[in-house]
């Protein structure tokens, strides 16, 4: 009997060492990600203009025909679902722009992304999802990576400042060599890597400019820098590289004769507003003072053809975004080609986003290349949501909970990477031995 306790307490042991331990393969062997992010990348920004570095990335990788971002289609809350796997009322990052309805105050892009509480909302990003799982993460420019998530911060982290200038080739450049650094150098297993273009130069001059197109092959020359710096730092055979965005790029039809004005609006009157998010490209959120709501809706409701106003209860689930606590109780958006203009018409842009995600013009971009990836392989379209899946199996760390299907992206994969035995397949059978075992005990002893 003493010798079976012994035995059996030798194997609890084991199991213990087992689950303190990594994934099945040895830590040494786990290989790296970046995840590029170049903004407003229209899916079909390729086809008007040559692009040799896209073009031999997908030749000698994976490429999606296009990717549907969530709704709602703005920098922020569609870089998060990439980083979380969730629909964006899941994950909570609503908006671009920092708002209380209470106290009134709204917050500009640019400082909403050094807010902590606007993005430590209760969803783990993939950075701390990986560090807390042994390994170090980098975030350079990444909407989210500069914050704070229950109390842990980014291994690595740079935020561009107000006046960035997005468009510096050099600079660009730049910012590669520092990544290249934190990989070689750093010890870095995952880095999110983001450029502000060809979002901005799509928003001043519209998609079908000469503007943008000059940028599309600014952004496929630094997809060649990249990919070089990548084989000169020894790290072709070890880095897993994706290349993606978070949204399309529509044109705005400015001229329109029936533009949407709400101070133009008969019956309506801001006065029985308590709290506005207007002017924001295609979108908008109100909240009618008390006693108003009814009121406010039927005057919207049918005020203009291309504008479409919900009660949030009763907004299209298929979005999957007003089930949030931080949507306001009228929620609001456009048709393509138009945007909202609330007190007085302010919005100037060529080129917006922020449409209905299954709108043609919203779809982006997936490429992905490296040493887990199939060669030249064409992937049927998918959700974004699927690639935080993806990437937690690269890295071969746990994911956290999300709406994301493993199985969407798995095709991409090498058979030698699909058929390894990873993290979250072994965790089951190690906790059911330890239950086992120590029952086992408990009852001898």
């Amino acid at each position: 009997m003493s010798r079976l306790v012994v035995l059996l307490a030798v194997a609890l042991a084991t199991l213990l060492t087992l689950g303190a331990g990594g994934p099945i393969h040895g830590r040494g062997s786990r290989r790296k990600l970046l995840l590029v992010s170049f903004d407003g990348f229209r899916w079909n920004y390729d086809q008007d203009v040559d692009t040799p570095n896209l073009d031999t990335m997908a030749q000698e990788g994976v490429k999606a025909q296009y990717m549907t971002p969530p709704f709602i289609t703005l920098t922020s809350p569609c870089h998060f679902t990439l980083v979380t796997g969730k629909y964006v009322e899941n994950h909570g990052v609503v908006h671009n722009t920092f708002y209380n309805t209470t106290s009134k105050v709204k917050l500009p892009y640019h400082s909403t992304l050094g807010i902590t509480k606007w993005w430590d909302n209760g969803s783990i990003p993939i950075w701390i999802t990986a560090q807390k799982q042994g390994l170090k993460s980098g975030s350079f420019f990444f909407p989210g990576g500069n914050v704070t998530y229950q109390g842990m911060a980014v291994t690595q982290s740079r935020k561009e400042g107000i006046f960035h200038n997005y468009k510096d080739e050099q600079e660009w450049r730049a910012n590669i060599d520092t990544v290249m650094r934190w990989f070689t150098q750093e010890g870095l297993d995952l880095v999110t890597l983001y450029f502000g273009e060809p979002d901005s130069t799509g928003h001043k001059f519209g998609p079908e400019s000469a503007e943008r197109k000059d940028m599309v092959r600014q952004v496929d020359r630094t997809v060649g820098y990249l990919r070089q710096s990548i084989q000169q730092n020894g790290l072709a055979d070890s880095l897993n590289l994706i290349i993606t965005s978070d949204h399309g790029m529509t044109t705005v039809d400015k001229n329109a004769s029936n533009l949407v004005e709400f101070h133009k609006f008969s019956n309506f009157s801001f006065k029985n507003i308590s709290f506005e998010l207007l002017d924001y490209g295609p979108n908008g959120l109100l909240v009618p003072k008390e006693g108003m709501m009814d009121k406010v809706y039927e005057v919207l409701k049918d005020a203009h053809p291309k504008l479409h106003v919900y009660k949030k209860e009763s907004f299209p689930k298929v979005f999957h975004y007003a089930n949030h606590p931080r949507i306001t109780p009228l929620v609001m958006y456009t048709d393509p080609g138009y945007v909202i203009h609330g007190r007085v018409n302010v919005q100037t842009n060529n080129g917006e986003h922020g449409y209905d995600n299954g709108y043609w013009d919203m779809k982006t971009i997936f490429r992905a290349v490296g040493p887990s990836f199939k060669k030249g392989f064409q992937v049927k379209p998918f959700d974004s949501i699927h690639v935080y899946e993806l990437m937690c199996k690269l890295l071969d760390i746990s994911p956290e909970p999300n709406d994301g299907n493993l199985n969407t992206l798995l095709p991409l994969l090498s058979e030698a990477v699909t058929d390894a035995g990873l993290r979250p397949s072994s965790q089951p059978h190690l906790v059911m031995g330890l239950m086992v075992t120590a029952g086992l005990l408990i009852k001898i002893i």
